[in-house]
């Protein structure tokens, strides 16, 4: 009876049972691992072992007897399952270095920084305190960090052999480097090989010493670089005969003399002519061989010399390739232009520019486009002063005015010396008797000398009260008036006759190119014949 009453409880546990035995081993492993709990297991107190030895004896006395239906047995849990080999939360062993650790950050009010502690860590690792010690050998502690001593594995383990292949290549290209280094420097220090080379540079000299070995080195790369710093000609202008030119040469620059140049959203470049440039240009051209001697490249400075002198009374043009390059700046070196030092004037607004013959240099203030500037024209009467009054050599005269305003400053010497020559004529006058040179003249049966152009000679002018260079200033202004007189009647004929020539000249250019291609076919098509 009892049997019968308990076979509907014990047929799930044979059911369980032969369950069991029927499923492999391997199907029970998966079944418990899917199977296993999200929260971790946490044993019950009475199964929490103690601190010293986890025995038995620690364990309370409802642990010694044997665990219920609803309660695991200690017998089934595995001794090969390291996460039941744990302790119990709040009882863990004190560390090895006995030192408390930090408490943990508290998440609910941000994550913490971590950049003090990545700090200390980095000044500690670079110090070598926290190097990994595996052996635990105290004599080794703190000497690991010193250059990779204590690693398992060097340096050069960690290279690659394709990183070896490039550091030898490297090496080998660096010490190729390096003898051809000493082999050009051995052959620049060589003793000069003709005469003339050494002729051409007397301070270093050919023979044996450091000292003429350094110099000859120094001679020869100066010669190299002198090629690219130096102007492109030994003489920038051609050589003349002094009497088919002025003697004197005036030589002006472009950029904020007789241009200004300046660039605006709404406009873009655009290219301003000085008050009074053709004046100054074209009356200046009856006394000085005009060169313009700009540091703007060709190309650039070209187009605007076609607007600004169009009839060519500028004979000479020279651009940046004809300037001198000296610690980063264009110099406009004098000793190039073949031509006469002590009768050139260099008009520039660049005080860099006149660095190798400042003697020879007047320096205006830069012009930034005011239309009613007349600083220019105001410095006519001193230069046609120089030449028209036959000064030997212009860089005392240019010396005197140093420091000064030369318009202001010659207009002052001007008034000065008028005012004298009125005062020495009123005394001649009253010194002399009543009928003057001209009056004696008369008497004699003389008459008056009257020239082919119908100018007064210089005696006749001072007579009249007229200076010396009153009378050239009258004679310039003539010259002046003829010139522009001649510019506007041919002007016009001129320019057509130029744009002919420039258009034959272009023409002949495309015709010698034709030519020459079709001479180079026309060769080829015969030699495959």
């Amino acid at each position: 009876m009892l049997t019968r009453a308990l076979a509907p409880l014990l047929r799930p546990r044979i059911l369980i049972s032969a369950l069991r035995l029927s499923i492999p081993h391997q199907y029970s492993r998966l079944y418990a691992k899917n199977t296993k709990p999200k929260v971790p297991y946490k044993l019950p107190e009475t199964f929490k072992p103690s601190k010293a030895d986890h025995s038995e004896k620690s364990l309370p006395e409802s642990a010694s007897a044997s665990p219920t239906a609803d309660e695991p047995s200690q017998s089934d849990f595995s001794h090969k399952q390291a996460e039941f080999d744990t302790v119990a939360r709040g009882q863990e062993e004190p560390s090895l270095d006995n030192k408390p650790r930090p408490p943990l950050p508290d998440l609910t009010k941000g994550i913490p920084s971590t950049l003090a502690a990545e700090l200390d860590s980095a000044v500690t690792r670079k110090r070598g305190s926290m190097s990994l010690n595996l052996t635990e050998d105290p004599a080794r502690a703190g000497h690991d960090g010193d250059g990779g001593a204590g690693d398992d594995i060097p340096k050069d383990g960690y290279v690659s052999s394709l990183d070896r292949r490039r550091a030898r290549i490297m090496n080998v290209i660096a010490s190729l480097f390096l003898l051809a280094g000493l082999s050009t420097t051995v052959y620049f220090g060589r003793n000069w090989d003709t005469e003339a080379e050494a002729k051409v540079h007397p301070d270093a000299p050919s023979g044996w010493g450091f000292g003429l070995f350094y110099n000859r080195i120094k001679a020869r790369l100066t010669d190299i670089t002198r090629y690219y710093k130096d102007p492109a000609f030994e003489k920038l202008l051609p050589d003349e005969d002094p009497q088919n030119r002025p003697p004197y040469t005036l030589v002006l620059s472009l950029e904020d003399l007789l241009v200004h140049s300046e660039w605006t959203r709404e406009h873009g470049w655009r290219v301003a002519k000085r008050p009074g440039a053709d004046y100054f240009i074209r009356y200046l051209s009856q006394y000085y061989d005009i060169v313009l001697f700009t540091s703007v490249p060709s190309m650039m400075a070209d187009q605007v010399l076609r607007k600004l002198d169009p009839y060519f009374i500028i004979r000479w043009r020279l651009f940046r390739e004809a300037t001198k390059y000296q610690d980063g700046e264009y110099i406009k070196d004098l000793s190039y232009l073949n031509r006469d030092a002590s009768k050139v004037v260099l008009v520039d607004t660049v005080d860099a520019h006149a660095r190798a013959q400042p003697e020879n240099a007047i320096i205006l203030p830069k012009w930034k486009g005011d239309p009613k500037d007349k600083s220019l024209v105001a410095l006519i009467p001193f230069l046609e002063y120089v030449a028209g009054m036959g000064v030997e050599d212009v860089r005392p005269v240019l010396k005197s005015f140093e420091g000064t305003s030369v318009p202001v400053e010659f207009a002052r010497r001007e008034k000065a010396m008028r005012e004298k020559f009125e005062k020495q004529l009123v005394e001649e006058h009253a010194r002399r008797p009543r009928h003057g040179v001209g009056g004696m003249s008369s008497l004699l049966g003389l008459k008056r000398t009257i020239h082919i152009d119908g100018e007064q000679s210089p005696m006749e002018g001072l007579e009249e009260g007229k200076m010396l260079w009153d009378q050239i200033r009258e004679r310039g202004q003539k010259n002046y008036q003829m010139m522009e007189k001649e510019i506007r009647e041919n002007g016009e004929k001129w320019l057509a006759e130029m744009a002919a020539m420039e258009e034959q000249m272009r023409q002949e250019q495309m015709k010698s190119m034709k030519g020459s291609l079709t001479g180079f076919f026309g060769a080829s098509h015969d030699s495959g014949k």
